[in-house]
């Protein structure tokens, strides 16, 4: 996803999406190290979306303080998509503080 070619990215993009789940480590360690690259950051955080895995939990829940709504955003639905009592604390705590509506 980080090649010149918009095709090949696209591609691996779209190989992550269905197979997240068994990537999710290692897409948060991506995204936790990629600063440059927005559009790969948003990518990254939607991957770490689809995973559907608790151990987001703390990468999601950093997002959403984020002046980034891009990032903010995907953070929320991420949230939402782990549907667990602790995701539901941090939407809570993210509304509470003014963060999200």
């Amino acid at each position: 996803m980080r090649g010149p070619d918009s095709r090949l990215r696209g591609d691996g993009f779209d190989f992550l999406r269905e197979h997240a789940d068994a990537y999710v480590d290692e897409l948060i360690a991506e995204f936790e190290k990629e600063h440059e690259d927005h559009a790969l950051r948003c990518w990254l955080l939607e991957l770490v979306c689809e995973a559907r895995s608790p151990r987001a939990l703390p990468v999601l829940a950093g997002q959403l303080d984020n002046d980034d709504e891009s990032l903010r955003l995907w953070a929320i639905r991420g949230l939402e998509m782990l549907d667990n009592r602790e995701a539901e604390r941090e939407l809570s705590r993210a509304r509470s503080n003014g963060w999200i509506a």
